[in-house]
């Protein structure tokens, strides 16, 4: 059986708090313990790896991801920073320059960013790339800009949500991008989700939830997700396929067919609060007469939640609006007046985001047993009094979003994700977004938020595990850490750098070393 023998290092470990040294035997933690009682393994082991004082935590659970479309997003046009429509196109220009007559995917604009506030074009797109394919995404996922090729081949040009000018929302932009992803090889497809994969290691995460469905990607392509993440030297996928159900044995042909951990996701009761989507109970305050949209109503969550929770099947959606969550949180009652309280909570649901949700919604959230994958990095880039989020909902409403100090005080079960390619992996800087909170009572201290992202990943899937403790698997991250606060995690705040990864560790093998 192959060892290894981590030392002088700092090991957070609920069982060995003082420890500075770990034993790895087959992939599995053997020892935990002090530096002097280490060096009686030294003969014995198979590899010695001096931590040189760096930290030792959990590796890193990233509980939302899209990762085919982060791959792919990697490898297109980058939009993201750019502050003029015209710089934008230059890029995309750029993008098609470099693979003459093969699709554009560009990723990551907003128009809050540009100074004239205003998408791109068709046309525009149409000259950039010279009538190329091309689908413009905006950085939440829930709307883009679509070349008149790409329009036609789809059809997307006949459908709810198109708009003359390319932009496109609801079954327009599901139909590009289903067309657009269509276009790629089933080669180019797993290295997509390959670099991906070697993105999330190299920053500590050694396992992804996986968002997938019909309207978001295909069977093939969470199939790939699903396979790569069982290679040694990828960190671990867990799937949740985006499809509704009736009744229990759909649920359970699901679940088998495709390999998914549940049928949640992103099943969408609402789209974004960027694109108008997500459903409000009042207007957006820049957009008078608009409340966003429902995509199903709570008859048809009782029916999917109850479905899910007699098979056994763990159920969940993606829902952000104060109006959306209502609609879910009705349905998930009424599944527990039909299936009972204890099956719903049995079966360990959850919802994707949950960005707007009053102390009544988090109750019941609590009393039914619904985790909440939430991304801090949400309210980084858009929370706040004068974020994008006050603009669409004005400043009252805008600060109310991403309650994590609610959820966590209410004892509902939480990770944190990325919703990659929406905001990148770096799971230490969501922990800092959720230490330094745009609006300081939803706050909360580092030690909540890393198990939030560690451990906590780990529960919200019930896969279970994540702490290091003996005979745990030996899944890791290794962290070279500038300044350490009195609690032994990094300091965060004040400008201070984020901890480097140095070495990461799924079951004993190594995923991701940084160069010497």
């Amino acid at each position: 059986m192959p060892s290894t023998l981590y030392r002088r290092g700092r090991v957070r470990s609920p069982e060995h708090p003082a420890a500075t040294a770990l034993l790895v035997v087959d992939g599995r933690v053997s020892w935990l313990g002090a530096e002097d009682a280490a060096a009686r393994f030294l003969e014995d082991v198979d590899t010695v790896v001096d931590l040189e004082g760096d930290l030792v935590l959990p590796g890193f659970v990233d509980a939302h991801a899209h990762l085919s479309h982060t791959g792919l997003g990697m490898q297109g046009v980058d939009l993201a920073g750019t502050r003029t429509v015209t710089e934008a196109l230059d890029l995309v220009a750029a993008g098609a320059r470099r693979s003459p007559g093969r699709p554009v995917f560009a990723h990551g604009w907003q128009e809050q960013d540009w100074t004239r506030e205003r998408a791109m074009t068709s046309a525009e797109l149409d000259r950039a790339a010279g009538g190329a394919l091309v689908y413009a995404s905006r950085i939440d996922g829930h709307s883009a800009v679509v070349s008149s090729a790409l329009a036609a081949l789809s059809g997307a040009d006949g459908l709810d949500g198109w708009s003359p000018s390319g932009f496109v929302v609801r079954d327009a932009k599901n139909a590009a991008r289903a067309a657009y992803d269509a276009s790629r090889s089933a080669s180019e497809r797993r290295a997509d989700i390959e670099t991906a994969l070697r993105a999330a290691a190299a920053q500590g995460v050694v396992a992804v939830h996986e968002c997938g469905g019909p309207l978001l990607t295909s069977a093939e392509d969470f199939a790939d997700v699903l396979d790569l993440g069982r290679r040694p030297d990828l960190p671990e996928t867990v799937g949740y396929w985006a499809e509704a159900v009736t009744d229990p044995e759909q649920a359970r042909a699901l679940v088998a067919l495709h390999g998914a951990r549940g049928l949640g996701g992103d099943l969408n009761i609402d789209g974004s609060i960027g694109s108008h989507t997500a459903l409000l109970r009042e207007d957006y305050t820049d957009r008078a007469g608009c409340r966003g949209t429902a995509y199903r109503d709570s008859t048809a969550v009782r029916d999917h939640v109850a479905a899910c929770a007699a098979a056994g099947v763990q159920s969940g959606f993606h829902v952000i609006g104060d109006a959306a969550m209502d609609l879910v949180l009705e349905g998930y009652v009424r599944a527990a007046e039909i299936v009972g309280v204890d099956a719903v909570h049995r079966s360990r649901p959850r919802l994707e985001h949950a960005e707007m949700v009053d102390a009544a919604g988090i109750a019941t959230m609590a009393r039914l047993g619904l985790g909440a994958s939430v991304q801090p990095a949400f309210d980084a880039y858009w929370g706040g009094r004068e974020g994008l989020y006050a603009e669409r909902l004005g400043a009252e409403r805008g600060v109310a979003t991403n309650l994590l100090a609610a959820f966590s005080a209410a004892g509902v079960r939480l990770g944190l994700g990325s919703d990659s390619p929406v905001t990148p992996f770096a799971p230490w800087a969501a922990v800092r977004a959720a230490v330094e909170h745009r609006e300081p009572p939803q706050r909360i201290d580092a030690r909540t938020a890393l198990h939030a992202h560690t451990v906590g990943g780990q529960e919200l899937s019930g896969t279970g595990g994540g702490a290091l403790e003996v005979d745990s698997t030996a899944t890791f991250a290794v962290w070279r850490v500038e300044d350490v606060g009195p609690d032994g995690l990094p300091v965060l705040g004040g400008g201070a750098p984020l901890p480097e990864c140095r070495l990461t560790v799924r079951a004993g093998e190594v995923l991701h070393r940084r160069p010497a």
